[in-house]
């Protein structure tokens, strides 16, 4: 694994043109679902990881997913990840490098859970395996208050839609959520295509939004949380870029969580697209990024008695 700094290897700039360059013309709906897969990931691999970052593949709620650990990381604390990809693309692969250096930031050890994927398997398939690797995770003896999750995108909507689930079952809560760019409103209600968001356009998240909810309402909450009752969440950090065209929707799950008196911060990153995390250890201000979400998570379950008050929390 190769050291990463806080230092960019690739300045802003640049890497906002590869993007445009490689990603934008890849996610749209002309092209196959399983060639836009193959492609992100082969992108995805390039990565720098903290060095002596260990990677080792798990299994959790009958899913394959990715342990990522950091050097002197507390065992007794972990972080569920959900990945990005409009419900249909992403991988272990694509957010390898993200995870590693929130693992980092954390302590802590991250999974990378490979939930399934739409057209394939539409909803409820991946909020079913995201609640599952969660309860996994409780059964080998974790504090609940000590287990976060954590998600991007789709993923980020998808960590709203499971904590939400848990509190109907009655599930004890993680502990925390850290949210990056989440898509938590399946019918577009707000989002608009944006010359300056490098990365997304409407079209593909229609596509998206159409494939991962199948025969059900995209307008449902459990498929966009934005219209659940978000009542008695855990702690939240949202993320969201200057120059994305989910941006609004960011903002409109931060206002629900707080009139539902959920503690909420809020952060919109100056001169950065969608999920510009993904280029930790390459990226100067995506590597910052990555570490001001690990650092809330070291905050919200690193202690253990606050913590087992947060695990407290249930419907």
């Amino acid at each position: 694994m190769s050291a990463a700094t806080g230092r960019g290897l690739v300045p802003r700039r640049l890497m906002r043109a590869i993007v445009r360059l490689t990603v934008r013309p890849l996610l749209t709906p002309t092209v196959p679902v399983r060639r836009q897969r193959r492609l992100l990931d082969a992108i995805g691999g390039v990565a720098r990881l903290p060095r002596g970052t260990r990677v080792s593949t798990v299994e959790l709620g009958g899913r394959p997913a990715e342990r990522i650990e950091p050097p002197g990381a507390d065992p007794t604390r972990a972080v569920l990840y959900l990945h990005g990809g409009g419900f249909t693309v992403g991988s272990r692969t694509t957010h390898r490098a993200l995870a590693a250096h929130l693992a980092a930031a954390a302590g802590s050890p991250v999974y990378v859970l490979d939930y399934r994927l739409a057209p394939e398997h539409p909803f409820p398939a991946a909020l079913d395996d995201a609640t599952a690797a969660h309860d996994d995770l409780l059964r080998d003896g974790l504090d609940p208050g000590r287990v976060a999750m954590a998600g991007d995108s789709a993923g980020g909507g998808l960590a709203v839609a499971a904590a939400v689930r848990l509190r109907e079952n009655g599930t004890p809560l993680p502990g925390a959520l850290a949210l990056i760019s989440p898509w938590a409103d399946l019918t577009l209600t707000t989002v608009r295509d944006d010359p300056r968001d490098p990365m997304l356009r409407r079209a593909w998240l229609r596509s998206c939004a159409a494939r991962y909810s199948g025969a059900a309402d995209p307008g449902a909450p459990e498929l966009s949380p934005l219209f659940a009752d978000l009542a008695g969440l855990p702690p939240m950090l949202v993320h969201a870029g200057e120059d994305e065209i989910l941006r609004v929707d960011a903002q409109r799950l931060c206002a629900r969580a707080r009139a539902a008196d959920v503690p909420v911060t809020e952060r919109t990153l100056p001169g950065l697209w969608h999920v510009a995390h993904l280029h930790a250890g390459l990226v100067a201000e995506s590597t910052a990024a990555a570490r001001e979400l690990g650092a809330f998570l070291l905050g919200s379950i690193g202690d253990a008695d606050g913590a087992g008050q947060a695990g407290a929390r249930t419907a």
